[in-house]
């Protein structure tokens, strides 16, 4: 799926720039894990390893890792890096919906 199409496939989508190499990015591995199951069919959630999706990543200008960006109706309406609370991340994302 293009990226453009995946940021509108729900009204709210969750989006998060990673890098495997990151120890910040694989504290958030189980905090992520437990979000997508808590948003199942109601939020799409998609990690995208900047390694992997460098253009993107220079399009989206992700300067750290990891970033969240949270996109209502294809729009971005959020973002912030680094290491989060997940109760915050999750109540973020919950107040677009």
């Amino acid at each position: 799926m293009e990226y453009t199409e995946a940021i509108k496939s729900t009204p709210v989508v969750l989006v998060e720039f990673y890098a495997t190499w990151c120890p910040h990015c694989q504290q958030m591995m189980p905090v992520m894990d437990q979000i997508k199951e808590l948003l199942d069919g109601s939020v799409d959630v998609y990690q995208l390893d900047v390694d992997l999706n460098r253009e993107l990543a220079h399009v989206e200008q992700i300067r750290s890792t990891p970033t969240f960006i949270i996109y209502r109706d294809g729009s971005e309406v959020w973002r912030e890096s680094g290491e989060m609370d997940g109760q915050y991340l999750l109540d973020k994302v919950q107040s677009f919906t």
